[in-house]
């Protein structure tokens, strides 16, 4: 498939060999990859029905070598794609024939363990989980857990903003994130935030998560981290019907119970999940409820007979409450492993991410099925039902005619649906250039243009990851000139409406 992106800058193109040779002055050794087949594995992230190889990729070690890369290009007007762990959904790190890709791979030490204030400090490349890992000893964890928590690097959390199946009791990543080492275009640092909860001024923070490498590059990451429940056990929960399934989640809420995660998967979602896990999922259901409660132990006691009362009234046919920390974690392991289930029932699939109000789940799933026997392709549902995020997998086959076409088409149609039931583009995989176009859906030209001169304050030039996000691009002078100067903001021109 071909996706516009911005016009190639032939000048830098022709001055490809110089640009390389003054990289590797800044980041040598094997900083600098710049051969056509050592570059092949950073030609997509988890999108892989787009690919585009980069002109060369950078793999910096410390900040001040992020922060000569990034002068260097805004010197020489030459754009940059930051890239995490590249386990993106939505094509948010996919490369450009002329731009250097920034990756922070090498950024995988955890620099402090603060106890006292609970918190960590952390370099972008660290994965997720081990996060979690390197507190469990005295009880502690990450809160947010991407179902790619093994390889997700928090800092590509932080510019997609990622959730979990815990993120309905314990908040996305912007709730738990409290800190960050920022390197601008220009080679300035900044630091925001920091250990306190609460820091004055804007919420600087709640711009730089989500901004999908838009505003800067992270360098380093200060999380907080919570103390481990003392109890955490799970139901899985069996249902005839998807909308059964739906309206147990809704009245589960409206009792007042925030579950630590609440996660639906379908019918088809389920088979695949049990064959690849063997998690003891029962396949005569067409709908499976994961619902974990967590806290002191009798609250959870009393909590699991409230949902078994709630279940049992929406038509429940099945209930297996876990009776110890491997069974939970069994049960778990099929939604964990869902997407890479799917991947061995379809040659290819795509997963979609939009968010609906809980009300319109029925609704929106029903419609879902419509579509997918208009469209004549299998769609598996696996969310997080508890917060309205929806990941549907669309399955197809790229080598067959016209069908990624038609795939595309009804990612589409999902995603019109849940701005028209009152839901919201995507939830934690971020708009990259899967949803890029559909921006138009949800958001006037004022709203669009709005957020490019914010683009604009951090990115005078429009080098950070261009063609993502924004369907139109503005230079910043057509906008009204904004830019950073010193660390701090200007707007000096912003037009008034």
């Amino acid at each position: 498939m071909t996706i516009m992106m911005p016009a190639l800058d032939q000048a830098v193109l022709g001055r490809r060999d110089a640009i390389v040779a003054d990289l590797r002055a800044i980041v040598p050794g094997e900083g600098v990859i710049s051969s056509a087949a050592e570059m092949l594995p950073y030609e997509s992230d988890g999108l892989t029905a787009y690919r585009q190889p980069p002109m060369v990729v950078v793999l910096p070690e410390t900040t001040e070598q992020v922060s000569r890369v990034l002068k260097y290009c805004f010197d020489n007007g030459i754009k940059v794609v930051p890239r995490g762990s590249g386990t993106s959904l939505s094509g948010g790190a996919l490369p450009l024939a002329d731009a250097v890709l920034l990756g922070l791979g090498k950024f995988k030490r955890i620099r402090e363990i603060d106890f006292e204030n609970r918190v960590v400090v952390t370099e972008p490349g660290v994965t997720n989980l081990a996060i979690s890992q390197a507190v469990a000893h005295a009880g502690f964890y990450y809160a947010p857990d991407p179902s790619s928590q093994i390889a997700c690097s928090i800092g590509g959390n932080i510019a997609e903003n990622s959730g979990g199946v815990h993120c309905l009791k314990y908040g996305m990543t912007t709730n738990n994130v409290l800190g960050c080492e920022l390197v601008l275009i220009t080679g300035e640092v900044l630091r925001i935030g920091g250990k306190a909860p609460e820091n004055e001024g804007y919420d600087l923070m709640g711009i730089i998560t989500g901004s999908e490498g838009l505003l800067g590059v992270v360098t380093e990451v200060t999380v907080r981290i919570l103390q481990k429940p003392e109890t955490a056990r799970a139901l899985m929960v069996g249902f005839p019907q998807v909308e059964a399934a739906a309206e147990c989640v809704a009245r589960i809420i409206g009792a007042g119970i925030i579950p630590g995660g609440m996660e639906m998967m379908d019918k088809l979602a389920i088979h695949a999940a049990e064959a690849f896990v063997h998690a003891g999922y029962p396949l005569d259901v067409d709908a499976l409820l994961i619902i974990e409660l967590d806290g002191p132990g009798v609250e959870v006691d009393e909590l699991i007979k409230r949902v078994e009362t709630i279940a049992l009234g929406c038509g429940s046919t099945t209930c297996q409450i876990s009776d110890s920390e491997q069974q939970r974690l069994l049960f778990w392991s099929g939604r964990k492993a869902a997407f890479p289930a799917v991947g061995r029932i379809s040659p290819d699939y795509l997963c979609m991410d939009g968010t609906i109000p809980r009300a319109a789940l029925s609704q929106v799933l029903v419609r879902m099925q419509d579509m997918s026997a208009r469209y004549g392709l299998r769609v598996a549902n696996v969310f997080h039902a508890g917060d309205g995020n929806l990941h549907p997998l669309i399955l197809y086959d790229a080598n067959e005619p016209g069908e990624m076409s038609k795939a595309e088409a009804f990612g589409a149609d999902i995603l019109k649906l849940c701005v028209e039931v009152g839901g919201v583009l995507t939830g934690e995989h971020g708009v990259g250039i899967e949803k890029r176009d559909l921006m138009p859906e949800m958001f006037s030209d004022i709203d669009l243009n709005q957020q490019q001169r914010l683009k604009c304050a951090f990115d005078t030039q429009g080098l950070l990851n261009p063609g993502k996000v924004f369907p139109t691009l503005h230079r910043c002078a057509e906008l009204g000139r904004v830019h950073v100067h010193k660390g701090q903001l200007a707007f000096p021109d912003l037009p008034r409406f």
